[in-house]
């Protein structure tokens, strides 16, 4: 039982991790932005890879979660993950709305550039530096792209909408990852306890926003007939909406709510006058000298 932290001191911890994660320069919330697109690029990657050969899906879903555990353990920036930490830390009254929307900015940009950046390289390795097709496993990222595109799209608004809903979905367990990473002490017990939500979303084949940005630019580059205005509004704009009300509202403020954290006393601003140094010798005499 040592092992296990309770609720309510999980949500102090996630308070202080918002603190420190909104007081981040620029610059490592960037680096650390791009780094943590790139390691959920490695781990969609490999999911194509293992069901290219054969396997049934749920075998990517059980591996999906390598991806959100690295970026975790080294403390990276994931703008899905923050869209509850920071929100709670507000609600707190320990981050400014001005840090969380920095905060959000940089990371998201970190993390497209992040996520960019692999698929191009990944596409140069599984066409042999663009000398083949990409075999299997571009078939399939071609698919999946058009699939969370184009398929929404010949629906109109309704495919919006359920893009909008299977993003809401996606990153309440998403979230809910990112807190229990803080569930216990053990670097065992914070990966078993990180696995279940990130498998959970990723079977039920919801919509996650970083994860999108390696995915859908892949099957671009493959030759997905996908124009970037499409992307964007099809499946980026309403994902992104759709996992920032789940991880701000059903995670992060409700958990708050539910278990509040003390807030720190504010801090005095007046000015303590020592005595004049006369007096201080008369209480210094009246107390006896040093004993």
């Amino acid at each position: 039982m040592m092992d296990y932290v309770s609720p309510k001191d999980v949500m102090q911890e996630a308070v202080q991790l918002a603190k420190r994660k909104s007081e981040l320069p620029a610059r490592d919330l960037l680096i650390r932005g791009i780094l943590a697109g790139a390691f959920l690029g490695y781990a969609t990657s490999l999911v194509f890879a293992v069901v290219s050969q054969g396997l049934p899906p749920i075998v990517g879903a059980i591996l999906f979660p390598v991806g959100f555990v690295i970026l975790v353990l080294l403390g990276m920036e994931l703008v899905t993950g923050n869209f509850a930490l920071l929100p709670a830390g507000v609600m707190a009254g320990t981050v400014r709305v001005t840090k969380l929307l920095r905060n959000w900015g940089w990371v998201y940009l970190g993390n497209l550039i992040g996520s960019l950046l692999y698929a191009v390289l990944f596409y140069l390795v599984i066409t042999n530096w663009r000398t083949g097709n990409g075999g299997a496993v571009a078939d399939l990222l071609k698919q999946a792209a058009q699939k969370k595109t184009l398929a929404y799209a010949a629906l109109g608004y309704s495919g919006w909408g359920t893009a909008l809903m299977k993003a809401v979905l996606c990153n309440w367990m998403v979230t809910i990852g990112a807190v229990l990473a803080l569930v216990s002490r053990s670097t065992v017990g914070k990966i078993a306890a990180m696995w279940l939500p990130i498998m959970t979303f990723f079977a039920l084949g919801f919509e996650h926003s970083v994860v999108n940005m390696f995915l859908i630019p892949s099957g671009m580059i493959l030759g997905a007939p996908i124009s970037l205005g499409q992307a964007l509004f099809w499946n980026l704009l309403p994902v992104t909406l759709g996992n920032l009300f789940a991880g701000a509202l059903l995670t992060g403020m409700a958990l708050y709510v539910t278990y509040p954290t003390e807030k720190a006393p504010a801090v005095s601003q007046a000015v303590v006058q020592a005595p004049p140094q006369g007096e201080q010798q008369a209480a210094f005499a009246a107390a006896g000298g040093l004993q």
